[in-house]
């Protein structure tokens, strides 16, 4: 046998993590190491977060999944405190950040299809990442994630990513949606304008087609707002919602307004998983911990740090940093090279681990609940990093 159980579909690194700590991930052979990655976005309140993991331990004890043919008292309540605290009046919950996208975009075609529209195509905005289905690798226009899976999905328009009048061009008489990142994760940590996101609304609603915004990397407190739109000061037609939500357990949410969602009714839509009460009891102990002020504030303060702290070291390598970007605690540093060998050196030999990105970006996505040791450890592993990989180049 040639092939490995694990389909190998990805290039996986030589550390092998068996349990977590805080911000700490520690490997099978017992080597320790900082996690600035938390799974890509996702384990926004580090590893054994006591109060997540009660939660989980509780449910799974009493009730871990029965159909959605059924009343959802724990799915009520996690949707109830979603439509309190965001722009949403409904919820779909869903097992992923892709399939959250999903529900999106059928939200959208149908909102203008069950009126009687024909109108079906969606503008996406070029170098963004909205999941690996065959929907949303048909929103990207990456090549790299098309090749092999032709043909894809009709009914997607590519925009250069925050250029309005672009987005404005591309409007036609099928036109259901525009669909973006407020912040592109994979695209490099590219926040988009206030100008742009303040655009889209208008264009959205001078045109009566719906705004979508992928916030599964952006939202759940990353951005020191509960979701990043509330930094650009307007709110979208539907949303998808993952990765922290769960804070480490799978799965996602699709909110939408009424109006949006007036499609959405029996059986337009579904998931034997979605919304399972395990997934409802992370997501609520999740919102017990994020969706306050006080949290959010100390998301604010601790990534002012971390910007500050990074902006000073890069000074000293200005052959290998260019600047960062980003928003709170989903921050980028800019590199003049490719950032993968230098995210593989930084965990290979300085126990920390960070993300590649597009734009030979260096993704840092930290726990939402570090505090100033951390930024101090970090900051001495990425100085001992970026010495030895300076002087090896050299």
């Amino acid at each position: 046998m040639t092939i490995t159980p694990l389909m190998p579909v990805y290039p996986r690194c030589g550390f092998r993590p068996v349990r977590g700590e805080g911000a700490w991930l520690i490997s099978e052979d017992g080597s320790r190491a900082l996690d600035f990655a938390t799974g890509i976005a996702v384990n926004l309140l580090g590893h054994g977060h006591p109060h997540l993991t009660k939660a989980i331990q509780e449910q799974a004890a009493t009730l871990m999944h029965v159909s959605n043919l059924y009343g959802s008292p724990q799915g009520e309540k996690l949707a109830q405190r979603l439509v309190d605290t965001t722009f949403a009046d409904t919820v779909f919950f869903t097992n992923s950040g892709a399939e959250a996208v999903e529900c999106a975009i059928k939200t959208a075609r149908v909102f203008h299809q069950s009126q009687g529209s024909d109108r079906f195509e969606i503008i996406t905005f070029k170098n963004a990442f909205h999941g690996r289905t065959m929907a949303t690798i048909s929103a990207s226009n990456q090549e790299k994630m098309h090749h092999g899976f032709s043909p894809l999905l009709a009914g997607f328009k590519y925009v250069d990513f925050d250029d309005l009048a672009g987005a404005e061009a591309a409007i036609g008489p099928k036109t259901a949606a525009f669909l973006v990142e407020p912040i592109q994760g994979e695209g490099g940590i590219r926040p988009a304008s206030e100008a742009f996101m303040k655009g889209l609304r208008a264009l959205a609603d001078e045109h009566g087609i719906l705004l979508i915004l992928d916030e599964v990397q952006c939202g759940v407190a990353r951005t020191g707002a509960l979701y990043a739109h509330e930094l650009y000061d307007i709110e979208p037609d539907i949303m998808a919602s993952a990765k922290g939500i769960g804070g480490g357990f799978p799965f996602g949410a699709c909110l939408a307004t009424e109006e949006a969602a007036r499609g959405m009714v029996p059986g337009t839509h579904g998931s034997t998983y979605g919304g399972n009460p395990l997934a409802m009891a992370a997501g609520n102990a999740v919102w017990d911990v994020v969706a306050n002020d006080q949290f959010l504030a100390h998301v604010r303060d601790v990534g002012g740090k971390l910007r500050a702290a990074i902006e000073q070291f890069i000074g000293n390598y200005p052959a290998l940093f260019k600047g960062v970007r980003g928003h709170g605690l989903m921050l980028g540093i800019t590199m003049t090279q490719e950032s993968r060998p230098f995210v593989a050196h930084l965990r290979d030999n300085h126990g920390l681990l960070t993300v590649a990105a597009g734009d030979n970006t260096l993704r840092i996505l930290p726990p939402l609940n570090i505090d100033e040791t951390h930024i101090a450890t970090f900051i001495e592993k990425l100085s001992a990093g970026a010495a030895d990989y300076q002087a090896a180049d050299s």
